[in-house]
């Protein structure tokens, strides 16, 4: 199965910490190998990610990128950006997951520019309604990968699943 990564546009450093913050994390608990910025360069944001993937295993890994439309016009892989204005995503996530080059999952923070869409392979809607990055993002890594758990090496935490309470073990 192809190796997915995901690029989130324009971070901007004061309004979406938390929302980029979950973007890096559904990025990696659906199984992503690495999440790349542009806009703001954040280092609190790649702090904190680092420190997640040190605890809570990985691989997984997280980078700034200061030219977003060189590196997507450069990338060796399939470009899927996540659009309401998209294709039903559905009809398109089997053939991508069939691909044996890297993805690359594009989601938009302000308003996404209309290179993306004419840089991208596919331009596809997880509902043609307005919601959340992390929406989109979570539910097509969630249907890609067959609804399959990741599971994750090196890692020092643990959840213990229980039906009631909260339980980890620290390895």
């Amino acid at each position: 199965m192809a190796k997915i990564e995901v690029l989130r546009l324009e971070h901007r450093k004061k309004r979406d910490p938390r929302v980029s913050t979950h973007v890096c994390l559904a990025a990696r608990a659906f199984g992503a190998s690495a999440i790349y910025y542009s806009g703001e360069r954040d280092l609190v944001l790649e702090k904190t990610v680092r420190d997640v993937v040190k605890n809570w295993g990985g691989p997984f890994s997280i980078k700034y990128i200061p030219q977003p439309r060189s590196f997507i016009k450069n990338y060796r892989g399939k470009k899927v950006n996540l659009t309401m204005y998209g294709l039903p995503f559905a009809q398109s996530t089997k053939r991508i997951a069939q691909s044996r080059k890297p993805i690359l999952v594009i989601i938009g923070g302000a308003k996404v520019p209309g290179w993306v869409y004419g840089l991208s392979d596919y331009n596809l809607a997880v509902t043609n309604q307005p919601h959340s990055e992390v929406a989109a993002l979570s539910v097509f890594l969630y249907e890609f990968f067959a609804h399959r758990e990741k599971k994750f090496k090196s890692a020092k935490l643990k959840i213990v699943p229980q039906a009631r309470g909260k339980k980890f073990s620290n390895k």
